[in-house]
């Protein structure tokens, strides 16, 4: 019995009118053709599975094809249709430079360009994920690519636009391939089951569509696992697709999230050991913690429509009734530890016990808001109780007070009024200047990247490292002249200059951990943890 292709090959456009969510990029491609307006280069830029190499093999049959782009084959293939398609024509030449990267294989290129075709009007070169070319090799393209003989035409395809030349890049036509809508990818994935007499529910395809993230190729891979698991007489629902796709409901994310803010540690351990059951992974499991409190922060813009498939019904009904019962700063507080927990997942060996920790944090805070909230309640608190957490407020906000009182003392000279303007005396002003303005960059170049020389008034001498932004001086010399109303000379120097005030903070800790390691705590700790090191210190 004779295996069938698969359907992302199944189902791969054969003409420009076929393709999916990219109608204004084909009808610009038909029309250069149709009127002979062929640009030398074409580029296709666009996350994986989008229709970036389809499109450039639809080119190159439209170029070719013995009866021209308006009657281009179907099914009776003409002999350059079927050549390109079965990617053994002689004049067509598709490579995968990631495997191809050096400059021999551009040389074999260049010289594939210096014949004319043997059976077809145009050679026609795709080079697919041309951004892993080495530099060498992509420099040496840049000719040709200027200007090919007329008969030579290319077609590069890439995912990563940034890492390709700029020299490149103005060579070429450049497309960019969107995402496709869920609602266009929704009717395509249910089309195509009813040919293939798939018997899938409606949620169980918009799963498939969330889960592709707009691509084409990945939602045709995820509906043929799809329809191996249904039947005449099964149909595969949303609850049989999570199992398949390793998806699980993200009602049990809101309903761990509702037992979190009511303090209930029982339920919440259960229901996260639920979800760590499917086989969800730490990592997976916090990203879509972070996307359940996005949702309940914005609930009341997220309508249910066709559009939208990243909430079914019951989701969008529970959330919207958990985000009544959640103020806006405990969403904030959720949002911040769990950020802080992903990145602390790679030190621990069991993630799994760092995500239980995480969740009892939470619980922690949770219930320590809901004391603070009702410390007025006499009946909540016996009246010892209730003093301890009305003197530690205070306490906490007298403290708080005496800090802003410094801060004001201490940023008293730089923040001015806008008749005075900005009063800058030391390197220390100008790099406070930069984090009041908002300029983070140029203070982060400030601290990382600058070593002052010397610093006098509107004259400010400075040597760099090779990580300084090349307009630096452009943009600080503008905003000191903003901020101050006088002119300033930031002049460069071949003196090396003090360290950067992100070396002093390395090598003050360097000094500090040196001194912990000479210390007698850590030779007492030594000597029963033989063969401890200082990582860190905080």
């Amino acid at each position: 019995m004779k295996n069938s292709k698969v359907l992302a090959l199944k189902y791969r456009p054969s003409k420009l009118q076929e393709l999916i969510g990219q109608e204004v990029i084909a009808s610009t491609i038909y029309n250069s053709i149709k009127l002979n307006k062929i640009p030398n280069a074409f580029l296709f830029h666009g996350i994986r599975g989008v229709g970036k190499t389809s499109i450039a093999r639809i080119i190159a049959k439209s170029l070719n094809c013995k009866n021209g782009i308006e009657n281009l084959c179907e099914n009776n293939l003409c002999e350059n249709c079927e050549g390109i398609t079965n990617s053994n024509h002689l004049d067509v030449i598709e490579q995968d430079c990631a495997t191809a990267t050096g400059i021999d294989s551009v040389r074999d290129l260049i010289e594939f360009c210096r014949y004319p075709p043997t059976s077809s009007k145009y050679k026609v070169l795709i080079l697919d994920e041309i951004q892993a070319m080495s530099k060498a090799g992509a420099q040496s393209l840049l000719k040709i690519l200027e200007e090919p003989p007329d008969y030579v035409k290319f077609i590069f395809c890439t995912t990563e636009i940034k890492k390709i030349l700029v020299t490149m890049l103005s060579r070429c036509s450049r497309f960019d391939l969107s995402r496709i809508k869920y609602q266009e990818l929704f009717e395509y994935l249910k089309n195509i089951s009813k040919k293939e007499n798939g018997n899938i529910d409606d949620e169980a395809i918009k799963l498939i569509c969330k889960c592709s993230e707009g691509s084409v190729r990945d939602a045709l891979s995820l509906l043929d696992r799809a329809l191996l698991s249904s039947s005449p007489n099964n149909k595969l629902d949303l609850k049989s697709a999570q199992e398949i796709f390793g998806h699980f409901d993200k009602s049990l994310l809101v309903k761990l999230i509702e037992h979190i803010s009511k303090g209930n540690v029982e339920e919440s351990i259960r229901v996260y050991k639920l979800i760590y059951e499917k086989g969800v992974e730490p990592k997976v499991f916090l990203n879509e913690f972070l996307e359940i409190l996005y949702y309940l922060k914005n609930i009341s813009y997220i309508e249910l429509e066709g559009t939208n498939f990243n909430l079914n019904d019951n989701e969008h009904k529970l959330i919207k009734e958990l985000n009544e019962n959640l103020s806006f700063s405990t969403i904030l507080i959720y949002w911040q530890f769990t950020i802080n927990t992903l990145s602390e997942l790679n030190i621990v060996s069991n993630q799994h016990l760092t995500v239980e920790m995480f969740i009892l944090r939470l619980i922690y805070l949770s219930n320590n808001e809901h004391m603070i909230s009702n410390s007025k309640d006499k009946s909540y608190f016996s009246k010892g109780e209730t003093s301890e957490v009305v003197e530690k407020k205070t306490n906490y906000n007298i403290i708080n007070q005496l800090k802003n009182i410094d801060q004001k003392q201490e940023n008293k000279p730089e923040v001015q009024t806008e008749e005075n303007h900005n009063s800058i005396k030391s390197f220390q002003d100008l790099i406070e200047l930069c984090a009041l303005k908002k300029e983070f960059n140029l203070k982060y170049d400030l601290e990382s990247n600058v070593r002052l020389v010397s610093f006098d008034k509107n004259l400010i001498e400075i040597s760099f490292n090779e990580n300084l932004d090349k307009n630096f001086i452009k943009i600080l010399s503008a905003k000191l002249y903003e901020w101050t109303r006088e002119r300033w000379i930031i002049t460069l120097s071949k003196k090396e200059g003090q360290f950067t005030i992100k070396e002093l903070k390395k090598k003050f800790k360097e000094n500090i951990t040196n001194d912990f390691a000479k210390s007698q705590e850590f030779k007492k700790i030594k000597q029963i943890f033989k063969d401890i090191k200082i990582k860190d210190l905080k």
